[in-house]
């Protein structure tokens, strides 16, 4: 009897401390997962949970508070995302919560590629340029021969994201910038390729994560998809297209998003997410995959821990070594410290950091 009253009395005292412990709740965009958990030189805390369901259902969720979309309860504490919030998303929840809760704040985390990973026998050097990447995502050129002028009638087979996706829009952003009468930029594959909602060729195959379509790829030959750098060797174009002759290494991504200029009204958090849909040089599929976290939080714990992992990810040099291993690209210095100076350390004069006095006085993300 005691032993049964003490192993129900471990057993309650393990669940409590295992909720203490995750005292966090996020998640969203699977591109950059492995980056922040469940590898060896993860950065997010070990009190911090995080669900890979994908840039669009990661922001649903926050933007909603429903931790439903995370498969858990409680409050969504922060989400990150390589799409960027829409000018709805933002009005949104401002005339929704923005009373409750508090502002809202949208930070680029890393560099990014969107990379093109490719399987076909014979071929170990694809160079495709922009107006090609739209023939092979429209399904223009339905085999290999069609595309690279040759007689070979292998089928293209495409490989895409079945989900709302982060990494489809930063695509879909550079070819609705150099085929627009193709495209849209959108999280949506299918909605992205014009006319939206169109039927997909049979052959194609939709997965849900960036890892899932590596896999896919080196399933099949003729195979061809889109998917961030981590599980690639982004320098070998003999699994990795180039681009208008460019590989998505990390030079060629910060050439890229070179030109990116800081924010001049940082209030605006549209303006924390740059978007660069043609680079004039480097890699053409660059962009940054982005955090969005609360303001205010009513729990002082998890307003303390999330002011932890910011300063440490902003700091320099922060988390480049993992981020760099991931194959992301480290933010520039003057953007960490843009980001410390307006949202943790308040020397910007802003009031833009984590639960600032004056703004969240009595408000906040609920316990």
């Amino acid at each position: 009897m005691f032993k049964r009253i003490e192993m129900v009395l471990m057993s309650a005292a393990v669940a409590l401390t295992s909720a203490q412990a995750m005292a966090v709740t996020g998640g969203g965009s699977t591109l950059p997962a492995a980056l922040y958990t469940g590898s060896a030189n993860s950065i997010l805390p070990t009190n911090f949970s995080y669900a890979a369901v994908g840039s669009g259902s990661g922001k649903t969720a926050f933007l909603t508070n429903n931790a439903a979309g995370f498969n858990t309860t409680g409050t969504v504490h922060f989400a990150a995302s390589d799409s960027i919030l829409s000018a709805a998303e933002l009005s949104t929840y401002n005339s929704s919560f923005g009373v409750l809760f508090g502002p809202l704040i949208q930070v680029p985390s890393v560099a990014t590629s969107v990379a093109i990973p490719y399987k076909k026998a014979g071929q170990t050097a694809l160079n495709l340029t922009s107006a090609q990447l739209c023939d092979v995502f429209a399904g223009n050129k339905t085999t290999w021969g069609a595309l690279l002028g040759s007689a070979d009638n292998t089928p293209i087979r495409v490989v895409y994201r079945n989900i709302s996706s982060g990494t489809t829009e930063i695509l879909a952003r550079h070819l609705n910038s150099v085929c627009p009468s193709q495209f849209i930029t959108s999280t949506n594959f299918t909605n992205a390729r014009l006319p939206s909602g169109s039927a997909l060729p049979s052959n194609w195959v939709g997965v849900a994560s960036n890892f899932d379509v590596v896999m896919a790829v080196n399933a099949v030959d003729g195979s061809i998809g889109y998917s961030g750098p981590d599980g690639l060797t982004v320098a070998n174009n003999a699994v990795v297209a180039r681009v208008n002759g460019v590989l998505p290494t990390l030079a060629n991504v910060a050439l890229a998003l070179s030109s990116v200029a800081l924010p001049n009204t940082p209030y605006n958090p549209a303006q924390w997410a740059p978007v660069v849909p043609n680079p004039a040089a480097g890699y053409k599929l660059a962009a940054y995959t982005n955090l969005i976290f609360g303001q205010c939080y009513k729990d002082a714990g998890v307003a303390s821990d999330v002011r932890a992992f910011l300063t440490k990810h902003y700091s320099v040099p922060g988390n480049v070594a993992a981020s760099v291993a991931h194959g992301f690209g480290p933010l520039p210095t003057n953007w960490k410290n843009a980001v410390t100076a307006n949202f943790l350390s308040n020397t910007s004069g802003n009031n833009l950091d984590i639960n600032n006095p004056y703004v969240c006085n009595g408000i906040g993300r609920p316990l």
